[in-house]
This record gives C-alpha cells, structure tokens and sequence, in this order.
C-alpha cells in the first residue's frame, strides 16, 4: 500500500468520542487564558509594573497558552481529565498569592469586593470572549489539521467516518459559528439605512479569497497526490468553498428576512433538511451514491457530501447569527454580563437536551450529513465554548481590581461610570492607558491576521506531511514537530504585529 492510501487510511473509518470528553477539551483553553492573565497580574503585584519585553511575553504567550493544547491533544490525552483539574488547581493557588499579597490599602472585606465588582462598567464596544473564542478556535484548528497524521493523536478525536463525535467535526460547525457571531448583518447598526442587499454585494466581493483557497487546495491536493478523505466533502470540494458558499446563502437569506428573525429560518432549514432526510432517498444517495455502490460518477454525486451538507451549515450561520445580535446588546456592568452567563447557560442546558432527544429519536450526530442532531451538537458545544471564555474574562476583570494599576492584553476594560451632564447618555470613558499602544500579545496577533495564520498551517501541514513519515513518529519526535510547527506560525503572526501589518486586500 502506498503512503497516500496509508495516510488516508490512517485518518478513515472512525467513530469519534463522547460529549464529556469534548466538554473536558474546550475547559482546556480557557483555563491557560486564566493562568495567563494571572501570572501576568502576579508579575505586575511583584515587580510594579507590565511585562514588556516581546520575547519574554511571546515565550510566555507560547509555554501557556499553545503548549498545554499540544501535550493533551497527544502524549496526555490518556489522562485528559486530570489535565483541566492540574490547571484549574494552578489558577487557584495563583489567585490566592494575589489576593493574600495585595497592597494593605487595597484589603477590603471579600464580600465588598464583589458588590463592587458587580457594579464595574465594562468597554461595552468590545467582547474579548468574542475575539479569543475564534482565535483559539484557529489555533484549536491548526493543531488538530497537523496532529492527526501522528498516532499520538487520538483516532476518536479525529473526523468520524459516518456517525459520531469527533473534536474535529466540531471544529468545522465551530468554525460557521465564530464567521456568523461577527458578520456584517450582525455588526450593523439597526438604525443603519443601508440597503439589506448592499451586504449581499458586499459578501460576493469579501467571499473571492476563500473561492480562491478553495480552487487552490483543489489544485494542489490533485497535482501533488495529497492524501484526502474523499467522504469528508467529496472529490473536489473541501471547506473552503463551504464557508464561501454558506456566507454567500445567508446574506441572501438576511437580506430577504429579518435578521432578528434568523433563528426560524433556522430551525425552518434544518428541520426541512431532516426531514427530507428521512422520508426521502436523499439519505441514501448522499451515504451510498446514486447506484448505491458508492460511485463517484458526476460533479452533484463526486461531492454530494460537501454539496448536501449545504443546509445543515447554513442551518448553522443563521442561528449564530441570532446569537451574535443578542451579544452585541449593550451590557455596561460586570452584573450584566454574569447575568447574560446565566442565560446562556440555560440555552446550552436546553440546547444538549434537545439533542439527547434528537439523537434517541430520530438519528446520532453525523457531520457528513450536517443534520439536526449535528447542528444542536455544534451549537451546544460552541455555545459552551464561549461561556467558558466569558467566565474567564470576568475573574480576570476581577483579579484587576485587586491590583490597582493592572492591565492585561485582550481583556476587558473598566471604565467610568456614563455620565449625563456633559456627555451622551450612556457613553463610557476609558481609565487608564489612554493613548497608550496596544498590547502585544499572541492572541491579539493572531486575530489581526487569522487568515493568514490558517492558511500558513495549512501550507506548513502541507510541507511536514511530504517531507516526514508522520504516521511511524515516536512521540518525542511528534512533540518536537508539532512545537516547531506552532511556534512558527505564532512567530510570524507576532512578528506582523509587532510591525502593525495586516496583510487583507480584499
């Protein structure tokens, strides 16, 4: 058998993992973006002031917030769940140094703290979970597309072949979600007079980078006999024209219906979807092809998988689209975004309720098919996944306050209270750095250019794959290439910061 067919082989055939076991992973990142913000606080209490050299604060960015990902997706991934109760129980013992050795003028009584935490005002124009959701859902991505061709990496985290849960499959949903939460429908301002349709024009023109990806990949998987998962999209199509096609559909859709509306057209697509799934042949031929052997004769049957599936990412893009308004709702305080948490939990509780039921009744969670249950899977865990960046950046807020003076990279900002007399009512004022550069961080680098950074790890991905035997790797040797792999990518996108250039021309 040749490499091609062993690679492909190697990442076929597979059934996923459980729901719990994906809820463990996504508690991963939030908790090195805690003990990130942390040691950075503690640093501050110690030594007066910010951390401000660029190598010390790019090694750290590295060692805590990528490192801890790259061991539990490999070597740790045995013990998985001991890995967020190590880092939690980290974050704990560093809060506690902080809070014991605050400043004597700051010591007030715990219960106080909190009231008064509770009435902080917050930059209402900026939701850090917002921005670090969809990095680390690149970086999440970039791991995963390299780390799969090593045995070290778990073949139920992988893409399932039919039916399952796999990381990866969440991935791809999470991915719709995170483009739909910040569109431009979502964005503008509903006393905006622009035409609905001027968003339409708008995508046809913004979408050319992915087709051209997307035509790219194509060409280069072909030309050099690339190993690919013919099931996962089918022939020729791949992921790219997925999301260039998903956003084209719903700006149409959002152009014809209320956008506060996008959650029935939703519900109305995938449910349609489901059913014709089940009381028609369309099942059948997307699993079976049309002669039932599983041929890939014609363009519509050589990609029904990626053509198909369609549905149940537009499915998707609409209802994240509801979520993003409802987040861009003006929430001033600290009380109002904790309250805003427990909404959202609620709809997360609902939501895996629901998919139990779907799940028991009508079919499992099947990315290949994008159906219902997949849908409310990817909804679910995307929801979760925010809420846990959302939790992190209010004890960050918190543990600010302690030390009077802190700042951190990609966290929240307090501000003054609004005021009436001689400002627009409920405009807030910024306390401190005014004027100041923006901090440089990982995850602020990464979001200035995240599409660059995931096509660098695509072509990296690329270049690893033929030049090393992946799937004979010791697992020494698969650490070693997956930190180089990472620290790259990451270096580039710090050093494109660092020179404040943002390489979008479209």
């Amino acid at each position: 058998m040749s490499q091609k067919h062993l690679k492909e082989a190697f990442v076929s055939n597979l059934n996923g993992t459980t729901l719990l076991e994906i809820s463990l992973g996504l508690s991963l990142p939030p908790l090195c973006l805690l003990c990130r913000g942390l040691l950075l606080v503690l640093y501050q209490l110690h030594y007066g002031k910010p951390l401000t050299s660029r190598r010390c604060s790019l090694l750290l960015d590295f060692l805590v917030l990528v490192s801890p990902l790259l061991f539990s997706c490999t070597v740790l991934s045995p013990v998985l769940p001991a890995v967020p109760a190590v880092l939690a129980a980290s974050c704990a013992g560093i809060f506690s140094k902080i809070y014991s050795q605050r400043k004597p003028q700051s010591r007030v009584p715990f219960g106080q703290m909190v009231k008064d935490f509770q009435k902080t005002y917050l930059d209402a124009d900026c939701i850090p979970a917002v921005t670090v959701f969809r990095v680390y859902l690149n970086v999440l991505t970039s791991i995963s597309i390299l780390a799969v061709d090593f045995p070290q990496y778990p073949r139920r985290y992988a893409k399932t072949e039919t039916y399952g849960t796999g990381v990866m499959d969440l991935g791809v949903g999470a991915f719709i979600f995170g483009n739909a939460i910040i569109c431009p429908e979502v964005r503008q301002k509903s006393g905006a007079t622009q035409l609905k349709f001027s968003h339409l024009a708008r995508q046809l023109f913004s979408v050319w980078p992915l087709l051209f990806l997307g035509v790219g990949r194509l060409l280069s998987v072909k030309s050099l006999e690339y190993h690919e998962h013919t099931s996962e999209y089918g022939v020729h199509w791949n992921f790219f024209f997925t999301l260039a096609f998903v956003r084209l559909a719903a700006s149409l859709l959002l152009a014809i219906f209320p956008k506060n509306k996008s959650w029935l057209v939703a519900l109305s697509l995938v449910v349609l979807y489901q059913l014709t799934l089940d009381s028609t042949s369309l099942k059948l031929f997307l699993l079976q092809g049309s002669d039932g052997r599983g041929t890939r004769v014609g363009f519509l049957n050589a990609n029904r998988e990626g053509l198909l599936s369609l549905f149940g990412y537009l499915a998707i893009y609409m209802a994240s689209v509801q979520v993003g308004l409802w987040l861009l709702r003006c929430r001033s305080s600290a009380r109002g975004w904790a309250e805003a948490g427990c909404s959202l939990l609620l709809t997360v509780l609902l939501l895996f309720a629901c998919l139990q039921v779907v799940q028991a009744v009508v079919e499992p969670v099947s990315r290949r098919m994008a159906n219902l249950s997949y849908c409310l899977w990817v909804l679910a865990h995307s929801l979760t996944f925010f809420l846990w960046f959302l939790g992190t950046d209010l004890i960050l807020v918190f543990t600010k306050l302690l030390v009077k003076g802190s700042s951190l990279p990609c966290c929240w900002e307090v501000v003054k209270p609004p005021t009436t007399s001689w400002k627009q009512e409920g405009e807030v004022v910024p306390l401190g750095r005014q004027g100041k550069l923006e901090q440089i961080c990982l995850i602020s680098a990464i979001n200035k250019n995240q599409l660059l950074f995931f096509l660098l790890a695509n072509v990296m991905t690329g270049a690893v794959n033929m030049l090393v035997d992946t799937i004979h790797s010791q697992s020494a040797f698969t650490l070693c290439v997956l930190h180089l792999y990472m620290f790259l990518n990451c270096l580039i996108m710090y050093i494109l910061q660092a020179k404040n250039i943002v390489l979008k021309f479209w």
